[in-house]
């Protein structure tokens, strides 16, 4: 995998396809790039693909801890846009999707199109009035309760139980689990994207406003609050349609990368 800094920070990426068109992958949070290459092999012919190591995850250079972690992200990924010859298609999976819908936003002339699938912005649906985002976070509560006391094994399991691909933790390969335990703070550094407005992203008419076209995809089994996100960022978003892939989880791209590829295809064919 090659290396280099991107935005200030040092990172390795990939690189897959041949396509035509130019798109950037983002990993969800305690994975690495490696999670999607599936799917990148599905989209080979339609897309030539880069996908790069969130700090702290994959062969990219730790995290230091300095200012906000998305800043950190949404900084590399435009690094790796502004280098594309022409508009770029976005592909973003949980917190990739939310550091690819605020760079789109920020940077809506470079941005083809983008697909979102399953970011977790609770705060979209609090701001909507809804109650899943309270649910979703009782639901959540052993985790929080076990960063708190800072047990990080007992917090990457809850972590993994609510939000992993359906293994059971038990099933996990030990240099898998401690993978995600090694990497479980990073979580806690995504959690004011999560819970609030972070990058003003949700302020009045800015989604409105972002006229390029979206893909939202989600899965059946995915946690509570996923499908009220879904709904909501579709009812803002002047250009979006939905896919739901049936018996997915969050880590649809990982489980379930040939429907998900097909749904993309799809709507790279319309736009």
């Amino acid at each position: 995998m090659p290396e280099g800094v991107k935005g200030g920070h040092r990172v390795a990426w990939r690189t897959e396809g041949h396509g035509p068109r130019d798109a950037l992958l983002l990993h969800c949070s305690l994975a690495h790039s490696g999670a999607l290459k599936g799917l990148m092999g599905l989209l080979s012919d339609r897309l030539t693909m880069t996908a790069f190591d969130m700090p702290g995850h994959g062969r990219s250079a730790a995290w230091s801890g300095d200012g906000h972690f998305q800043d950190a992200v949404v900084a590399i990924a435009r690094a790796f846009v502004e280098e594309a010859p022409d508009r770029i298609d976005l592909i973003g999976h949980s917190f990739g999707g939310t550091a690819l819908l605020r760079l789109a936003s920020e940077n809506p002339e470079r941005v083809r199109s983008l697909t979102l699938i399953e970011p977790p912005i609770y705060a979209a649906v609090r701001l909507a009035g809804r109650p899943e985002a309270a649910r979703q976070s009782e639901i959540d509560a052993p985790f929080a309760r076990a960063q708190a006391a800072g047990d990080t094994a007992l917090a990457a399991r809850c972590f993994h139980e609510s939000w992993g691909g359906g293994t059971a933790w038990e099933d996990l390969a030990p240099e898998t689990r401690a993978y995600l335990v090694d990497r479980i703070h990073l979580v806690e550094g995504a959690g004011e994207v999560l819970n609030s407005d972070f990058g003003g992203v949700l302020e009045e008419g800015r989604l409105e406003s972002l006229r390029i076209p979206v893909l939202l995809i989600r899965g059946t089994e995915s946690p509570l609050v996923i499908p009220a996100i879904t709904e909501v960022l579709a009812s803002r978003l002047p250009d979006a349609r939905t896919v739901v892939v049936d018996g997915a989880g969050h880590m649809l791209p990982v489980t379930h990368p040939g429907p998900v590829a097909q749904a993309i295809v799809a709507f790279l064919d319309a736009t």
